[in-house]
Parts: structure tokens; sequence; C-alpha cells
């Protein structure tokens, strides 16, 4: 896993939380969702009166009032797994993410994480959890394997036809998009500069549910204002520095890179 990591920039374990565990998650969230709104909720941007996301928005941060969720982020599995494949310095965690993603709902614009959690030093590196079978049918994560070695890209406007957000990167002539088809159970880690979504869910009447944690490496001083408090793996609070507001960002000229300053407006989704 290390090594496929390292040379793609992400790493699938099969079957990593069991069956039992994952009906409890999906359970769990889907009482959730009916019960209420939460702090964070969101539909995306321009979402139509009949979008499905306005039934079933997005929930961010559970875990600073949900005790499952903050369980969750901070398993053992997934902390030995980050440390391992990430320098073997256990990592921090910083945020968690529930996608519903019901029948014809929109994707996810091709982006890097790191243009949001801004990890300074370092990056952070993503824990997708499949609460359901993901395939192309009903918008199963795509990526850009070895995007990883890019350096953070400039973002450009997205379609919001098809995504709820309404920023993506663009990427070079002949960078392969792969879809990566999921089994309910098998989480998929991934380092915050690879380039990855998902198109719309086009299935008549699957959900395609995601729970997401994400991590900071171990090496990390600062990470975006909208992400404290930081966890040690254990749970206790850490205290790390504020990401300043200016970061270089790349763009692409005639199939090479320039990186440029730009100013990154702070984003909470």
């Amino acid at each position: 896993m290390k090594r496929e990591y390292s040379n793609a920039g992400l790493t699938i374990a099969p079957g990593l939380f069991q069956s039992m565990e994952v009906k409890r998650l999906r359970d769990h969230y889907m009482q959730l969702r009916e019960s209420g709104t939460y702090a964070g909720d969101s539909e995306g941007v321009n979402a139509s009166p009949n979008d499905p996301l306005k039934k079933y928005p997005w929930m961010i941060h559970m875990h600073r009032w949900d005790e499952l969720s903050l369980r969750w982020m901070t398993d053992p599995r997934t902390n030995e797994i980050i440390t391992a494949i990430s320098g073997g310095i256990e990592p921090y965690a910083v945020q968690t993410m529930l996608y519903f993603k019901p029948a014809g709902a929109r994707g996810q614009a091709l982006h890097q994480d790191q243009f949001y959690l801004r990890a300074q030093p370092g990056t952070c590196v993503a824990a997708w959890l499949a609460l359901d079978d993901c395939d192309e049918e009903n918008g199963c994560m795509q990526v850009v394997p070895g995007s990883h070695q890019w350096p953070l890209l400039c973002t450009i406007e997205a379609d919001i036809t098809q995504s709820f957000t309404d920023v993506t990167v663009p990427i070079p002539p002949g960078a392969e998009v792969k879809p990566c088809i999921m089994k309910a159970g098998d989480v998929m880690f991934f380092h915050g500069l690879l380039v990855h979504g998902s198109y719309p869910n086009t299935s008549p009447d699957r959900f395609r549910r995601a729970l997401i944690g994400h991590y900071l490496t171990g090496d990390a001083k600062q990470v975006g204002s909208w992400y404290a408090p930081v966890y040690r793996m254990d749970g206790s609070v850490v205290e790390l520095g504020t990401t300043p507001e200016m970061m270089p960002c790349g763009v692409w000229a005639d199939g090479e890179f320039t990186v440029q300053e730009r100013v990154m407006a702070e984003v909470r989704e």
C-alpha cells in the first residue's frame, strides 16, 4: 500500500470496515439526515428546486457534535494505514464529511483537497469510506493517478450543471481520469494533491453514500482556519497555526507548470 500510494497517490484497503459496521454507519447518518439540519449542511451551488441534494445535503464536521463520527475519524485501522503510507508519523485529524449522493445528484468537479485544507508543511490525506457499492452508474470516485506529483493547481470555473461545486482544476493533455470501482466497506486513502472528483449519479434509484475523513501529515504545523480544532489520533486536541491566505498555485503553459502566487479565498465546503 505504501508503494502504491507513493507511485499513484492513492491506495485502496478492501473491506477495511465490515458489513455490520458499514450498515451501522449508513443507518446512523440516514437517521441524522432525516432528523433535522446541522451546522455546515450544504446542497451545493445553484441548486434547482428539484435538486436531490436539497433533500439530502451533505454533512460536514460531524465529529464536532457526534460521538460516533469522532470515533470513526480516529479509528486505529485508519491511523495505522495513514501513518504507514505517509512517513511513519501519526497524522492529525481535522474533518469529517458525509456525502449522500442520491440518484440524480450532481457530482463534484475535479479538485485537490490541499486547496481547501492548506496543510503546511506536508499535505493532507483523505480516507474515503464507501458506504454503498460504487461504480460509474452511481457516480464513483474518479482520479488522475500520479497527479499528486503536480503542484497545487490554480482553480478555474466548473460546470455547475454537473458539479455541486463551482471550481475545478485543468489537467494537461494525456492525463487520464480513471474510475475507482469500490465495494461498501472499502476505504480509499489518497494524497492531498491527487486530482479527483466524481460525475453525477445517473442510476434510477441508488445512493452513493461516502464517509470521508481528512487528516494532516504528522509534520504539519499549520492548517486553514476552518479546520480547528485539530485532533490527535487518540482524540485529544492539539494547537496548530493558521495557514496564510496567500499560497502558490500552478497553471499550465504549453505543457509545463508555471507557479504563481494567488490569494486563495477561504472556502468552507
